[in-house]
């Protein structure tokens, strides 16, 4: 049963989270990650720009286990070398990060946000959202997004994306999932690639656009 979320200001933010995105990866600047960062950092802005009381990153990891201060990432699975903190400092028995929770960190503390975070699976995010009342934010992280998924970001259908099923990252369709019924003003910043196989980057708000949030102005 999905949380009733009908009176809380939500904003969403989907991207992917390839291993280039992570600090020391990548082979240096590029064309298309530089796109890809560029488009990411300006989801995130609608997001922090509502100035939510949490950030909630949602991306694929086991079910159950919570991401918060003082866990991190081991760089060193992905080819780089050090660790990546989720939120603060690293600390002695900390939960490791999987891959997309650990470019949500790096893309959040590229945005600028110092506020509270918390990392779950997106079988949590339902039970999350139950828990916080006031504005929250989303960082959804996905990969391998199907045509469909596409047109119904771009329509703000949150069931036509909670329907997407397993052409659509689960991370997005549990987003979907806890949305349905709510009335989304969306936008696509970046679609790329070949479908399943590319890049997308979208955000959602779903509360009354708030001054200064860049490209929603009209």
């Amino acid at each position: 049963m999905s949380p009733d979320t009908s009176s809380t200001s939500v904003a969403v933010a989907f991207c992917p989270h390839p291993p280039a995105l992570l600090p020391g990866l990548g082979g240096g600047p590029g064309v298309e990650t530089d796109r890809l960062r560029i488009a990411c950092g300006e989801a995130l802005q609608t997001v922090l720009g509502m100035r939510p009381d949490v950030v909630l990153v949602v991306g694929a990891g086991p079910p159950g286990v919570r991401y918060g201060a003082g866990d991190a990432a081991d760089l060193t699975a992905w080819g780089a070398a050090g660790r990546l903190p989720f939120a603060g400092r690293v600390r002695p028995g900390g939960h490791l990060l999987p891959l997309a929770h650990a470019v949500g960190a790096r893309l959040l503390d590229e945005a600028g946000h110092s506020g509270t975070r918390l990392g779950v699976a997106p079988d949590d995010l339902a039970d999350a959202l139950t828990q916080l009342p006031g504005p929250v934010g989303i960082l959804a992280m996905g990969a391998g997004a199907g045509p469909g998924v596409a047109t119904a970001l771009a329509a703000g259908d949150a069931a036509a994306l909670a329907a997407s099923g397993a052409p659509g990252p689960e991370s997005w369709v549990a987003v979907g999932s806890v949305l349905a019924g709510r009335s989304v003003t969306a936008r696509v910043l970046l679609d790329e690639g070949a479908p399943g196989d590319g890049h997308l980057v979208a955000d959602w708000l779903l509360a009354d656009v708030p001054d200064g949030v860049p490209g929603w102005l009209q």
